[in-house]
């Protein structure tokens, strides 16, 4: 009578391969066993962790990795060679792989994004914290770093196996042993010094940084400000996180010209080329718009109404209501345009805004002045050549258009300057007040006005 023999044990059968060290065996072995079985190995054989995860098929090795204990991940990862490492964490789904950042230090965390594809490093920087349009988007961590103790031959030696990775060598980052941000010094500082020179002679402690949580639109001031190719990114602690270029910033302005452009003409950001958006999407973006600035002009057809006894009586003031409106739009979106632009650079600031009031009330008052002048002369040369067209009362009419275009165009281009840095200081974009919406509101208050001058100079005669 013959015995069974007992079927062996995933870890007894796994304990005979591993001692063959027969890779190509073992990886067959581990790729046909269960997910939860080969983590189960993993906390079996804690001197094979590495070794079981550097042996399967990258798809299978993620699978185990993810669902392993964030003690046992960091030991796996501080063992396994880089390219294995990158392997990983590139077939890791974003979420988990972004679970794992977050629980490592900056340093380990800056070293590892390195080993990521462009579109996976993209992706994770998106989900370990940083806010849309902030400098931690564009960061990247390609910068070669040294410390205050390394002579600069040890800094070219660096260079050399570092360089070809990085985006840029014209300067080199300084940080101390925790990580933190000390100084950035120009590649020719370190070839004008000799070889044994230490890198803490050279430093003046003025380094330039951004933070990661800021906007955007800050890099680009302070990259024009110090006429620099490239800057760090520091966290708020000013642990070193990365670099921005000058190549991402230009990419970055654009896309910020190209959005207040759109803005600016009374549509919504497209975010895509003209011809590839779709055109149900380009109705969306255009139709909200179109929408308020309807609603908007509606209350222009309100103010006629409101006034429709004066223009009864006076029929004669109707004629000039395109005028009126016009002159003051015009005036108002000049002004929009040229503080939304003045602002977009930095050559303005919400601190300013009394300087630009200012201005704008003397700029007002000249171009309003002289579009009155030409108002009154074209009513009174019409009454020269056709004195039945205004009567007796040609020259009250004269002032009334004169002085309404005075105040109208005074009062567009307050609103048009004004209502930007309003926006600004509210947190909103002030590319919003475009030119249709701040010509849309002067020509409801520029009825106003009109009909309130008239009525205070013609009222007892026309009306």
């Amino acid at each position: 009578m013959s015995l069974e023999l007992a079927q062996p044990t995933i870890p007894e059968q796994f304990e005979a391969i591993i001692q063959t060290e027969d890779k190509l065996q073992i990886k067959d072995f581990l790729n046909h066993q269960n997910i939860s079985d080969v983590a189960m190995l993993v906390d079996e054989f804690p001197d094979y962790e590495s070794q079981i995860i550097a042996n399967m098929s990258v798809h299978r090795a993620a699978s185990v990795f993810k669902i392993l204990d964030l003690s046992v991940q960091k030991r796996i990862i501080r063992d396994l060679p880089p390219n294995t490492i990158a392997s990983l964490l590139n077939e890791l789904p974003a979420d988990d792989r972004t679970d794992f950042l977050e629980e490592l230090p900056s340093n380990a965390v800056r070293e590892l994004i390195k080993l990521l594809d462009p579109e996976e490093r993209k992706i994770t920087l998106s989900l370990l914290g940083y806010p849309e349009n902030s400098i931690g988007r564009l960061m990247t961590p390609d910068y070669v770093y040294v410390y205050p103790d390394n002579t600069i031959e040890e800094v070219f030696a660096t260079i050399r196996k570092y360089g070809k990775d990085s985006e840029t060598i014209n300067v080199i980052y300084v940080i101390n042993k925790k990580g933190e941000l000390l100084d950035d010094i120009r590649i020719r500082d370190f070839i004008l010094n000799p070889p044994d020179k230490k890198v803490a002679e050279l430093m003046d402690n003025r380094v330039v940084s951004l933070k990661a949580d800021e906007d955007q639109e800050t890099a680009g001031e302070v990259f024009k400000m110090n006429n620099r190719v490239a800057l760090p990114v520091v966290s708020n602690s000013n642990k070193l996180l990365g670099i921005v270029t000058i190549d991402d910033m230009l990419w970055v302005a654009e896309e910020e010209f190209s959005e207040d452009m759109q803005k600016m003409g009374g549509t919504a950001a497209l975010n895509e080329p003209y011809l590839d958006i779709p055109i149900f999407k380009l109705f969306k973006k255009r139709v909200v718009w179109l929408i308020v600035l309807f609603l908007g002009e509606l209350l222009t057809a309100s103010a006629m109404a409101y006034f429709e006894e004066e223009i009864q009586k006076a029929v004669v003031l109707a004629l000039f209501v395109p005028l009126i409106i016009s002159s003051g739009g015009n005036s108002g979106s000049q002004a929009s345009t040229l503080i939304i632009q003045a602002m977009a650079i930095g050559e303005i600031t919400i601190r300013d805004w009394w300087r630009v009031m200012r201005r704008e009330i003397i700029s007002g008052l000249l171009l309003g002045s002289v579009l009155a002048i030409i108002g009154f002369l074209r009513i009174w040369i019409w009454h020269s050549l056709a004195p039945e067209l205004y009567g007796d009362h040609w020259f009250a009419i004269g002032c009334t258009v004169g002085i309404t275009l005075l105040g109208v165009v005074l009062w567009g281009t307050l609103a048009g300057s004004m209502l930007p840095m309003v926006l600004k200081r509210l947190g909103a974009d002030p590319a919003v007040s475009s030119a249709p919406f701040v010509a849309t509101l002067v020509d409801v208050t520029g009825l106003i006005i009109y009909f309130s001058v008239a009525f205070a100079i013609l009222s007892g005669s026309l009306l």
